[in-house]
Formats: structure tokens, sequence, C-alpha cells
């Protein structure tokens, strides 16, 4: 059984409550930052951080390298130890100013969580993310079943997906009036929609051909009309679970309740792509689709900027940096589009210059003349 150190309990807490109140860090990013904490205090045998010293940073350090991930058995990756330490060093500058920490830690100690400049670098290295091309996605929606109305939601979350580039925890969230068919518009209200960073975000459906559209109106209208549900009712309902053949549970119907976290969302896509003999795609790889979608697409500047902000950016720079990477194979047509295998020109001379200008005067001159 893990024993916990009471001080360290106490300080931890208000680090947390300065985290969310102050730094306005979300849950997930708190949670990251205990987990850090934690492996830290595991290290030094939950040793009092009072009595903390800079070769405890760098033991740590070390001992980050040989840990392997609990999840693939192979070594932490760089961005990993990277966040770890990072999180690490944040919280003991912040715990040298607190009261009963400040003689005995200086702000220099934090440093020594810091990773040399060649590890950082990979950590940060942008790296190719998968994304289904559209095709793979339209080919998906045409193989899902649409017999049962558990088959006809799930059918209808991946075209939503498609269509909107919502993220799932707001697909487990969205309420029937959040969406508006004949506008063409999901509205993700941060009051009721977990949206990332709580932001208000309105997404028009984007162009994306296929049947996906057509799935959700029908989905909605089903909803509203078939099963007379209202504007409070989920979009997207658990399954209500009843007593199957054998005494166990399976899913009878819907239920009117949101799902309470997004890991049926994305079961329902990993089975949605086995079935039609694709590798998974997560829901937020939609998202990278669509980016690469507004690359092609857009034409000009403006364009681009609406297409960003449906996707909930307000800054045009974080699609194309964080979603909009050219892949191998793209960047490669179109380096190699740009060769130009024709003679060059020669350079214009004077006297043709002046031939061509007459050329260009001459008829308005002839037009002049009475």
């Amino acid at each position: 059984m893990t024993r916990h150190n009471p001080k360290n309990e106490r300080i931890k807490r208000a680090y947390f409550v300065y985290l969310r109140e102050a730094r306005r860090r979300d849950e997930a990013s708190v949670d990251g930052v205990a987990k850090a904490l934690s492996r830290f205090e595991e290290g030094t045998g939950q040793r009092d951080f009072a009595a903390f010293h800079r070769e405890q940073a760098v033991a740590f350090k070390r001992r980050l390298d040989t840990q392997l991930n609990a999840r693939t058995g192979e070594r932490l990756s760089r961005a990993t130890v990277h966040s770890t330490l990072s999180a690490l060093r944040a919280f003991f500058i912040w715990l040298a100013d607190q009261p009963g920490y400040r003689r005995k830690i200086g702000y220099s100690d934090a440093d020594y969580f810091n990773l040399p400049e060649k590890d950082v670098r990979i950590a940060k290295a942008v790296r190719e993310k998968p994304a289904p091309t559209l095709e793979q996605i339209h080919h998906v929606l045409a193989t899902m079943p649409a017999a049962s109305d558990l088959e006809r939601r799930d059918r209808a979350l991946v075209a939503t997906a498609i269509l909107t580039g919502a993220r799932d925890g707001a697909l487990a969230s969205l309420k029937l009036k959040h969406i508006d068919i004949a506008r063409r518009l999901l509205t993700q209200d941060p009051r009721e929609v977990n949206t990332k960073f709580s932001k208000a975000i309105s997404t028009w459906f984007f162009p994306v051909g296929g049947q996906a559209r057509e799935i959700v109106e029908d989905w909605v209208a089903h909803l509203r009309g078939e099963l007379k549900w209202g504007e409070v009712d989920p979009l997207f309902p658990a399954p209500l679970m009843g007593l199957g053949e054998d005494g166990g549970f399976v899913a009878s119907g819907l239920k009117r309740a949101h799902w309470a976290t997004a890991e049926p969302i994305r079961r329902v896509f990993r089975q949605a792509f086995a079935a039609a003999g694709l590798p998974y795609f997560a829901p937020h790889s939609f998202r990278h689709t669509l980016a690469r979608l507004g690359e092609q697409r857009c034409r000009t500047p403006e364009e681009f900027k609406a297409w960003s902000q449906n996707l909930g950016h307000e800054q045009v720079l974080t699609t194309f940096t964080s979603y909009g990477a050219v892949s191998p194979h793209r960047q490669a047509e179109l380096i190699l589009g740009l060769a130009d295998t024709s003679p060059a020109e020669p350079p214009e001379t004077v006297e043709g210059r002046l031939a061509r200008l007459e050329r260009m005067i001459a008829p308005s001159a002839l037009a002049a003349t009475p």
C-alpha cells in the first residue's frame, strides 16, 4: 500500500488550486501535473519536498530514462519525459516562493529538471499525424449498418464528426438544440457542451460530400419525429441497458441521457473502421482530415481563416502548425510539380519592350484618329 507524506499532500493541494484558479488550467492539465509529482515522490520514497536537493532531480531524470510505458512496454517517449520534467520544474519554482520552503529551495535548483537541448528538440519535433482520407471515411459510413436505433446513432456519430470536426468530448455532451439542420450549423455552447478551453464554437457543416449530411439529417429527424425527443435531450444518447437471454446486460435501446465519458465514442469509431477493413482512426484525427481538406479547397486567405474558425481555432497558425502538416507523399507531389522542365525564356531587351509598347499603343491611337 502506497504511503503518502501529509505535508507534501497539503502543499500539492495548494498548488493544484493555484493552477486551476490563478493559471486557469483545466482538470486534465492538473491531473498531468499530479501524475508527474506522484512519479517524483515514488522515486524519493515520499520524502518531504522541503528536503529537495538538485541531486534528486538529476537522479530522477536518470530513472525516467529507464522506465517503461505501462501500456506499450516500451521506454517513455522524449515527449512524456519532457512534459513530466517541465511540470516538476514549474512546481519547484513555485514552491521556492512559499512560506516554509524559501530558505530551503533555490529557484535555480529547479533548473536541474531540464533535459539536454537535443532531447528537448526530439520531444518537440513535429511528427506526421495519421488521418483518414475522405474516401476512407465515406467507405466507413457506407458499410455501417442502420437497422436499429443504436446502429443509426453510431453512423450519425461518425458522420457528424466529419461534418463538424467536433471533438469526442463535445460529441458526447451535445443536445438536440445544438444542431440546426436548416442552417447546417452546430453550436457548441461551453455552458452545456464540453469544448476545449470552454470556447464557444459555431461550426457550419464542412463541404465533405458523400452521404454524411443526409445521414445526420435523417438521424435528427428520427429523434425529433418518430421518437418525439425534445431540444434538451442528447443528440447521441447512451444505450439503454437490459437483461439478455443469457442473463447478462445488453444494450436494448436509447436512454435519454448523455454518455458519462467519451470512451464509448472512441469504441464506436474503432469498431466501425475495423468492420470496414481499415486501421483505427480516433475521432480527433477527423480534424486533421478537415484541416488538410481546407488547404486544398480554400483559394484566398479569407476563406482559410473562415475554415480555421469553423474548426474552433482563433488563430490560423494553429490550423497550419497543429493540423495542417503536409504528408511526405503530398510534399513530394507538390515539390515535383513545381519543377519547370521548359527552356527558360531569354530576358526581354529594350528594343523588344519598345516594340511591345508600340503594339499596345497603336490600336488606341488609330481609334482616336478622326
